[in-house]
């Protein structure tokens, strides 16, 4: 089993740039990626300075990996199904894939992220992040003063109708499954003059994932230019921390320490989606680089107590 000094859990947009850091720092630093994740869903990321036109996760991604790569960063497509704490603080940690390889290092960063929950409509994946989006927060923007469809479920869905309302006047939530909405909910669509319909989606009508509006499963065709969607239920991709000890929250993202990054676990950190949790791609880079700076002081004293011939104890 090759020994690393790091070893990065996801190569998505903050896994790259905390290897890109930790590259600098001239550490072995070991990235095991799945080659699939929220980034490479996204069409178009439209909030992000220096690309006022807007790049796709896949391009970041590509950009991302070179630019490691260069630094003498390893990268191996892998999926981490185990992980095991060897001992005490230093000691360090074996990883194991599903491919049955084995990794190790005395510094660990998860950087695993999240999937949003859709189902399989077709016509949907080839429009997000072009014209339809997940985070109100990016790209509420894209939608304002124009015909606007809410593919969701639920509360979920309501609540995401609810908050883009003070960007288009011309909004309709669909109740994909036609899951339970609270009545106050339903109170809130009706006086915002949202308009509101229980119907299942059967396809997403697009063209070079340009969103046209959707046909239901009822026969409808509803025409719109331009989607959000809110299913719920995302699935945060937490696992390899609860098999360490790691402190998550009640919805499994990590709790990290606002300084470091640093988990409940000692030389574990966590960055980006998987994290609490603001599930932008600047964070997510921020968080890379934050956890990657506090990684190299940790490598650097235990090249210290190493070489002094101490066994580092956690204060």
């Amino acid at each position: 089993m090759k020994q690393y000094d790091s070893v990065i859990v996801g190569g998505g947009i903050a896994g790259l740039q905390a290897a890109i850091q930790l590259g600098r720092y001239e550490h072995r630093v070991l990235v095991i990626d799945a080659g699939y994740g929220r980034s490479t869903l996204c069409k178009s990321y439209h909030n992000l300075l220096g690309w006022p036109d807007g790049v796709s996760g896949e391009e970041l991604r590509r950009l991302g990996r070179m630019q490691a790569e260069k630094l003498g960063v390893t990268f191996v497509k892998d999926e981490v199904v185990q992980a095991v704490n060897k001992g005490k603080p230093g000691d360090g940690f074996e990883l194991w894939g599903k491919s049955g390889q084995g990794y190790e290092a005395p510094t660990l960063l998860l950087a695993t992220g999240l999937m949003d929950r859709m189902p399989e409509i077709p016509g949907l994946k080839p429009c997000l992040g072009l014209t339809i989006y997940v985070c109100p927060d990016c790209d509420g923007y894209e939608v304002r003063g124009r015909k606007t469809i809410v593919l969701g479920s639920g509360d979920a869905g309501a609540a995401m109708a609810l908050k883009l309302r003070i960007r288009t006047d011309d909004l309709t939530y669909l109740n994909h499954g036609q899951c339970a909405v609270r009545m106050h909910m339903m109170d809130e669509l009706k006086s915002q003059g949202i308009a509101y319909m229980a119907d299942d989606i059967q396809e997403v009508l697009q063209e070079n994932g340009q969103f046209g509006g959707v046909m239901t499963a009822s026969g409808k065709r509803i025409e719109a230019e331009r989607g959000f969607i809110a299913f719920g239920g995302n699935e945060v991709k937490s696992d390899l921390a609860r098999q360490l000890g790691a402190e998550r929250m009640e919805n499994r993202h990590i709790v990290t320490d606002p300084r470091s990054k640093m988990t409940s676990v000692p030389f574990v950190w966590a960055a980006g989606d998987v994290g609490v949790h603001a599930e932008q791609v600047t964070i997510a880079m921020g968080e890379g680089a934050q956890a990657a700076i506090w990684m190299n002081k940790v490598l650097l004293m235990l090249k210290e107590e190493a070489n002094a011939g101490r066994v580092y104890v956690r204060s």
